[in-house]
Order: structure tokens, then sequence, then C-alpha cells
């Protein structure tokens, strides 16, 4: 038997009722636009060279980790019109179960993805490493490590902030 901690729910529901009531803490982009401008500049030069769907599951797959509401919003739009499909989309969060549905280079993106993202051993394993290396040439491997990095940066803007999803 399972119990729910009633409290967590609670304040949780309170968390979402207070954001979608008062939108998000601050706009940090309009507070800091040089920063918001050079993260904007990483971005076009970190993706330059890699598909943009692979980015694009790479983004979505950061911020299912991240809960970035806003971030998610916006990758998933970006994903579809980038021509990912919907299957593949609702299965992103399950990639290592749906194994099937991804390219071993995705494959080896996402788990690098999670890696960078979650870093919970205190660094990138060796083996997630060498597998993106394997499917990844120099270069396209640091553009897809600063794609990682540069949407963990963002995640963290927008959870912060509580950013909304749709606006802005």
């Amino acid at each position: 038997m399972t119990t729910v901690n009633t409290t967590e729910m609670t304040t949780e529901r309170k968390e979402a009722a207070h954001t979608e009531q008062h939108g998000p803490r601050m706009h940090w982009a309009k507070l800091a636009p040089e920063v918001f401008k050079a993260m904007l500049a990483l971005e076009v030069a970190a993706k330059r060279g890699l598909d943009p769907v692979l980015v694009e599951l790479v983004k979505i797959r950061a911020s299912q980790i991240n809960r970035c509401a806003f971030c998610l919003d916006m990758h998933v739009k970006d994903a579809r019109k980038a021509g990912e499909t919907e299957e593949r989309i609702y299965l992103l969060n399950a990639w290592e179960e749906a194994a099937g549905f991804y390219t071993e280079k995705e494959q080896a993106a996402l788990a690098l993805t999670e890696a960078m993202t979650v870093l919970t051993e205190g660094s990138v394993p060796d083996a997630v490493y060498e597998r993106a290396a394997a499917h990844f040439d120099e270069a396209e491997l640091a553009h897809l490590i600063a794609v990682i990095t540069t949407i963990n940066a963002w995640n963290r803007f927008g959870v912060t902030t509580r950013l909304v999803p749709g606006q802005m």
C-alpha cells in the first residue's frame, strides 16, 4: 500500500497555483539583458553542425530531468517543427525502455545528456563518454556537450525564476 503525503501535494498545488496566478518570480532576461544575449549567442554557436531533431531531443530530455516546464513546452513545439514524431516525444522520458524508437547515435546523446545533467557520480562516466564519442566526431561531440551545458543553464534560469510555459 502506498501512502500519499498530502502536505507535499498541497504545497505543490499551492506553488502551481501561485505560478499560474502571479507568473514568474522575475523577468531575468529584461533585468540582465547582457546575460540573455550571451546565452542566445552560446545557444546558436553550440548547436551549429548538429541535427536539429537531435538537438531538440537533448533539450527535451534535460528539461524533463530538471523539471523545467517552460523549456519543455518550448522544445516539444520546436521538435515538432523540426519534424519529430509525437510518439518519440512521448516516449523520450523512457528512452532506454523504448530504445527501438531511437537511433544508436540518439541513444548515446541521450545517455550523455542524462550523465551531464544529473552528475550523480560527480563526473560523466567513461563508458557514457566513450559511447557518445563512438557516434560523434570530435567537433560534433564538442558541440553536443555545449548544447547539453546550454540547456541546463536555460533550465536553471527557467526553474529558478518560474518562467511560465507559453509565455515570453
